[in-house]
């Protein structure tokens, strides 16, 4: 298993690993994450990934709602210390991504949207982040891939992984956790918004989403879930940033920062149990929300919305949340697609919504 990773533009090659440590059961992860923490002892990096479902097995009250599949829970290399390189996509082989089809089709994300809804007025749940998954066919030079979309839409925390049986390329915004020394921080990416036309119109639509209430709720909402998240295994919680709007090419989104203070030698286990999923991905409050996503989602999530990163042996770590992140295996690739869902939100606005953020890879969709 080979991962590139290039957060805040520090690029980190992993490659050739002494070991692979993979799970695909709940009762799998204590013996992984031991064999993580033994591997750190010994001075080794690590540099891998969790999936969604991941947060499953983290909760005993949700462990049985664990899927059952063929896809990891958590797989992560054994290395030495990375390399300062990227890889290199091969000129003659284009990544060409074709016959884009949502697995939910618009009544039945209607539907999805309406059920959530009715947990919100029945008071289950305050918001409920759901995910459609895009699907496609592709061929070519996944590398080209990582180019071509970063070079199309930069993004801060981008990664590449790849081994025998899949390619993730993951074209994230969003930050999930970095930790250094005894700092933690995290950064709940909530609220999305498109830019305008012309610079004016730009200026105004930014303006707009500032000052939106829906928008600013959804973000506020999960920010407090991640304070409460992180006070559950340190201290000296903090929110130092709540709402800040960042441009991509053809969109805006919203994003608070969290802090906190941990021991030093935290174990990994505890860390990622008492965080992962990020509440950006599962809505308020978490357990409850997680519930009804395994309830409406029609297939597991995989790596979207998971988690992908690096640990040193030094115990700093930095992950991000692989959203906008194609998943490729075969001839056969998906990308998920989510929104928060709260009571005020319409089944049109978040149809449209997930076309907005589909658009970096497929370009203009029909609504």
């Amino acid at each position: 298993m080979d991962v590139f990773i290039r957060f805040a533009n520090r690029p980190r090659c992993f490659a050739g690993p002494e070991q692979i440590l993979q799970c695909h059961e709940p009762g799998e992860l204590p013996a992984a994450f031991a064999a993580m923490e033994r591997a750190l002892a010994r001075g080794r990096h690590l540099a891998g990934f969790l999936a969604y479902e991941a947060g499953y097995a983290f909760e005993p009250c949700l462990r049985a709602l664990c899927p059952q599949r063929d896809y990891p829970l958590l797989q992560f290399g054994i290395y030495g210390p990375p390399r300062q390189t990227m890889p290199v996509p091969r000129p003659d082989n284009p990544f060409i991504a074709r016959s884009f089809s949502f697995l939910l089709d618009r009544p039945a994300y209607n539907q999805r949207i309406t059920a959530i809804r009715r947990h919100i007025a029945r008071g289950d749940v305050y918001q409920v982040t759901f995910c459609n998954k895009l699907r496609f066919n592709w061929q070519g030079d996944p590398v080209h891939a990582l180019h071509d979309l970063h070079a199309r839409q930069p993004v801060p925390y981008a990664a590449y992984v790849r081994d025998d049986s899949q390619t993730i390329v993951s074209l994230s915004p969003e930050r999930f956790l970095v930790k250094q020394g005894t700092r933690l921080l995290t950064e709940p990416m909530k609220g999305t918004w498109p830019r305008g036309e012309t610079r004016a119109a730009d200026r105004a639509a930014r303006q707009s989403f500032a000052r939106d209430a829906k928008n600013r709720a959804e973000n506020i909402m999960i920010a407090d879930l991640l304070r409460n998240d992180l006070g559950r295994i340190g201290h000296t919680v903090r929110a130092p940033k709540l709402c800040t709007i960042t441009p991509y090419r053809t969109l805006f989104q919203m994003t608070s920062t969290v802090t906190a203070r941990c021991a030093r030698t935290l174990p990994l286990c505890e860390l990622f149990a008492a965080l992962f999923p990020s509440g950006s991905v599962t809505g308020a409050p978490k357990i409850m929300a997680m519930e009804i996503i395994r309830e409406l989602e029609p297939e597991p999530r995989h790596i979207y919305t998971g988690a992908i990163g690096w640990i040193t042996p030094q115990r700093d770590l930095y992950f991000n949340v692989p959203i906008r992140t194609l998943l490729l295996r075969g001839t056969c690739g998906e990308m998920g697609v989510g929104g928060g869902i709260v009571w005020d939100s319409t089944a049109d606005g978040e149809w449209a919504e997930q076309v907005l953020k589909a658009g970096f890879l497929t370009g203009p969709l029909p609504g």
